[in-house]
């Protein structure tokens, strides 16, 4: 029996996406966030960092390529990242051992979903695991909620916004979220997607608006007042 080549690349292409969902998998139960770009370098360059794989490739190498790359690399980077993360973590330890507050090196203690967790970041360092802990939970809070308010939005995107906690383009249906919300209980973040997804019903803060909040989500008010102490800028 004969296979055509057009077949060939058919299978050939639907391995790849078989094996890149593989490898996305498995690092993200690693907690490593994958970003790959093309560059003018002559090779495939792999570049780790606490929650984060960057992978630079030439403009010449095809997909393909970069992902076989990946997997023969995948076994290093997911061992590799828990040793690194447990040097990270004993320096972070080092430098915040004298103060429960921001220091001069930069290090605070963080909290996640309102709870304060044994180890200090960086800002950098902090605001890379918001977007990685936000991200794994707005397409199910996005799913529960959007039959409860009946609106559908496009898009569903990250931001660092420091003096509001979500925006929504009523046009293009495109809502964004503040990168600073996992550091409040998770229905403080339920209930900015409820109040962006409102704004699809009425573009304003009028009655009318409040009205379909509170009907989608009665104690939302709990939730607004523990934000609306806030500047937007979490202390």
């Amino acid at each position: 029996m004969f296979t055509t080549a057009a077949t060939h690349n058919k299978t050939q292409s639907e391995q790849v996406r078989c094996l890149y969902t593989v490898i996305e998998t498995e690092l993200s139960q690693a907690q490593i966030q994958l970003n790959i770009t093309r560059k003018r370098v002559k090779n495939i360059n792999f570049r780790l960092k606490p929650y984060q794989l960057s992978v630079s490739a030439p403009y010449f190498v095809s997909d393909v390529d970069i992902i076989n790359a990946l997997s023969k690399r995948l076994d290093w980077v997911v061992n590799h990242h828990t040793e690194l993360l447990k040097r990270h973590q004993q320096k972070q330890q080092l430098g915040g051992h004298h103060s429960n507050t921001s220091s001069k090196n930069g290090l605070s203690p963080i909290k996640l979903w309102g709870e304060t967790q044994n180890r200090v970041m960086s800002e950098a360092e902090r605001l890379h695991w918001y977007r990685y802990e936000l991200q794994s939970v707005m397409p199910e809070l996005f799913q529960k909620w959007q039959p409860v308010v009946g609106k559908v939005a496009n898009e569903t995107r990250i931001k660092k916004m420091s003096t509001r906690w979500g925006s929504c383009n009523t046009k293009a249906k495109r809502i964004w979220l503040s990168v600073y919300l996992p550091a409040f209980p998770l229905p403080c973040t339920e209930y900015v997607i409820v109040h962006e997804l409102c704004h699809l019903h009425q573009a304003n803060h009028s009655p009318a608006f409040w009205h379909e909040v509170k009907r989608s989500m009665p104690d939302y008010k709990r939730w607004h007042d523990m934000l609306a102490g806030k500047s937007g800028i979490v202390d």
